[in-house]
């Protein structure tokens, strides 16, 4: 498949994720247009299923996750280009009595 066969989604320039609107491949090159001006090109860590996150450029432990112009999130560990962002390395931090922001 050409690079433009797996769509993608990011919302704002400094979201850190973008969204698969199909599923992607392990190992395949993907396109993300970050802006009007911006894309890049990402190879995927692992198969990406439908309606689910991907780090756009890689995520520090302890680092916010932006999707949608919004934190959604903290890194739980180092993230890679690529690879899939979910509950195994991201931890909510939205309505979470239990954290105080910006900790």
């Amino acid at each position: 498949m050409s690079l433009n066969e797996y769509p993608t989604i990011i919302m704002k320039p400094t979201d850190s994720v973008a969204v698969a609107l199909k599923e992607i491949p392990s190992r395949v090159e993907v396109t993300v247009n970050i802006s009007d001006e911006i894309s890049k090109t990402i190879t995927m860590k692992e198969t990406i299923s439908f309606g689910h996150k991907f780090a756009v450029h890689a995520i520090k432990k302890g680092e916010d996750i932006l999707k949608y112009g919004e934190v959604i999130g903290r890194a739980v560990r180092d993230i890679e280009e690529g690879e899939h962002v979910h509950v195994h390395n991201l931890e909510g931090t939205r309505g979470r009595g239990d954290k105080i922001a910006n900790e």
